[in-house]
């Protein structure tokens, strides 16, 4: 394995995502789906007993639970070693879909352009889609996974679920990871071949 190939492409994809942050499209995606799998990840952390918890008490109580599940994103009242996963895989989560909606809204853009530039940019958004298809969602897979283990071992083993859900979350997190490699080499490219364009376009009109 060419090691020096892929710590370049992973520096061009950093680079492509620092050049996407850049942008307020990524913004418009970032934001919300951090907040969001946040507050559904930290909901969850614990399987269905908030929810269960949330039934048996009042209304007040329950915006208390929702509202300290928001504040649990940010680490607020939660242990260190539990908490810095979860805000990892949420980082990571918003910054794919930050990214494909950056990319979605480049390949709307390059319609109004030349039609090579379209096909370019839309082929960099079907691959985009089968990134997100082929990583899938490694938040889902996580929260979902998390009460199914524990309705799955009984009380004795709840060791045994918190060490594979220890091991899921890691494993979300390297996939994302990858995914990322792969959406921040397309947003540079993308990026950089449009100004690339751009410059071009204006020497052409100087002369």
């Amino acid at each position: 394995m060419n090691w020096r190939k892929w710590l370049d492409e992973f520096i061009l994809a950093g680079k492509g995502i620092l050049l996407a942050t850049k942008e307020k499209r990524f913004w418009q995606g970032f934001t919300p789906s951090f907040l969001f799998f946040g507050f559904l990840m930290n909901l969850l952390a614990g399987g269905f007993s908030k929810f269960e918890l949330m039934s048996a008490l009042g209304f007040p109580h329950n915006l208390k639970i929702l509202f300290d599940s928001f504040l649990s994103i940010f680490g607020l009242n939660q242990p260190f070693l539990d908490w810095i996963p979860i805000f990892a895989i949420s980082i990571l989560q918003g910054l794919l879909i930050g990214l494909i909606v950056f990319l979605w809204n480049k390949k709307r853009e390059s319609t109004i352009k030349s039609s090579k530039n379209s096909e370019n940019l839309e082929k960099a958004g079907l691959i985009t889609g089968l990134i997100a298809l082929g990583a899938g969602c490694p938040t889902c897979g996580t929260t979902l996974l998390t009460p199914l283990l524990g309705a799955i071992f009984s009380t004795g083993g709840l060791a045994v679920t918190g060490t594979i859900s220890t091991i899921i979350t890691w494993l979300a997190i390297i996939i994302a990871i990858f995914a990322l490699k792969r959406l921040g080499l397309e947003a540079y490219a993308i990026i950089v071949n449009e100004k690339y364009l751009q410059k071009k376009e204006q020497r052409e009109k100087n002369s």
